[in-house]
């Protein structure tokens, strides 16, 4: 979550939804310059959302893709606890429309 607090790396992720893309690229379509988003894409590497490639004939060019499998865990905590806060509403509810005795 704190990875993706950051506005910069969630237009990243959103960008990275679509489909892979250069870093050059991101940098772009992000507004920023090379360096600062390399920090950002350090960010989101390390916390295993982002993984790095690189074409077979040119080492130089890293491509950015976005990882499934901690975005389905993202995706299914969020439901969880969207499960969890509905069920507290609808008892809060309850108890709020209850009749006085």
């Amino acid at each position: 979550m704190a990875a993706v607090a950051e506005p910069h790396r969630r237009r990243v992720v959103e960008l990275l939804r679509e489909r892979p893309r250069r870093a050059g690229e991101l940098a772009a379509a992000v507004g920023l310059t090379p360096a600062a988003l390399s920090r950002h894409l350090r960010v989101l590497r390390a916390s295993g959302l982002v993984e790095e490639s690189h074409p077979e004939l040119d080492a130089r060019v890293r491509v950015y893709a976005l990882r499934a499998e901690p975005v389905a865990g993202l995706r299914a905590w969020l439901d969880a606890t969207e499960a969890l806060w509905a069920r507290q509403l609808r008892a809060f509810k309850a108890h709020v429309e209850q009749p006085e005795a």
